[in-house]
């Protein structure tokens, strides 16, 4: 039986997996995406950006009101529908960013980890690094519950720092391009479990899912769905899963919208699943 007959949810990080890396175009993603909302299967954003730069995206894709999971789970948007929620309309999972920042600028200043987060830097220069026009990279910047920066040091003072990070409660996460800190106690798979948890209960089916990422920060998020797709990305560490089979697991050959298209042809096409 196809999945698109099931009871089925799509969770999708997005930069290098549903968009492209460089332009951010999805186009080559589009004729899924409506399909999938011809089917009523909530497509589900899953990545490290703000909820404030991911409302205006779902808008882009036409998935208004559709829950979504930011800042690495640190942030989580819900369903439109659920607003008798006591966390509508947005969760926050864990360390406010304030006091993130307030944790380790001294630890930076004391020991002297060089690297540069949003915070140290204004919209043209968050532009130059994202390629965001100025409208989005003030959006970059509005995070709720994690910080976002560019490491610049060893990978061995980079260890001793994600040491000191430990020892607050904190981790530290790499994505795609950049390198994330937020609580321990949160995280994509948490923030999974927790709307797949939520679906359970008011809408009363245990869902099928598929997840689709590209970066290291996306393992928790794959290794928490039951099926998943590791798109092609830039990252020299690729993706370690915990239940790398194929029966479950999908390395595409194409990266971006094109290998995010490629893994759903994989896993939800009619002759694949047909019985």
């Amino acid at each position: 039986m196809s999945l698109l007959k099931e009871t089925l949810l799509i969770f999708t990080d997005l930069d290098g997996t549903l968009l492209d890396i460089h332009t951010y175009d999805w186009r080559p993603a589009a004729p899924w995406l409506d399909k999938l909302q011809d089917h009523q299967i909530p497509v589900i954003l899953c990545s490290s950006k703000t909820a404030a730069e991911t409302l205006e995206i779902q808008q882009d894709l036409g998935l208004e009101g559709l829950p979504f999971i930011a800042e690495n789970g640190a942030v989580i948007q819900l369903d439109v529908r659920w607003d008798d929620h006591p966390n509508a309309p947005r969760l926050i999972n864990g360390t406010p960013h304030s006091e993130i920042r307030s944790l380790i600028d001294p630890i930076r200043e004391r020991s002297g980890y060089k690297f540069t987060t949003f915070d140290d830097v204004d919209e043209r220069v968050i532009g130059e690094w994202t390629g965001l026009n100025r409208e989005r990279s003030a959006l970059a910047r509005l995070h709720e519950a994690s910080i976002t920066l560019i490491w610049r040091d060893s990978d061995e003072r980079m260890a001793q720092f994600e040491s000191e990070l430990e020892q607050l409660g904190l981790k530290f996460v790499q994505g795609a391009r950049f390198w994330h800190i937020l609580d321990a106690r949160g995280g994509k798979d948490q923030a999974v479990n927790w709307l797949i948890d939520e679906y359970r209960k008011r809408e009363g089916f245990v869902p099928t899912t598929i997840g689709l990422g590209d970066g290291p920060n996306d393992a928790p998020l794959l290794d928490n769905v039951d099926y998943a797709v590791v798109v092609k990305g830039i990252n020299r560490r690729g993706i370690q899963l915990q239940e790398d089979i194929p029966e479950r697991v999908y390395h595409t050959t194409q990266p971006g919208p094109e290998g995010w298209r490629e893994g759903l042809d994989h896993f939800l096409s009619a002759s694949r699943h047909t019985t």
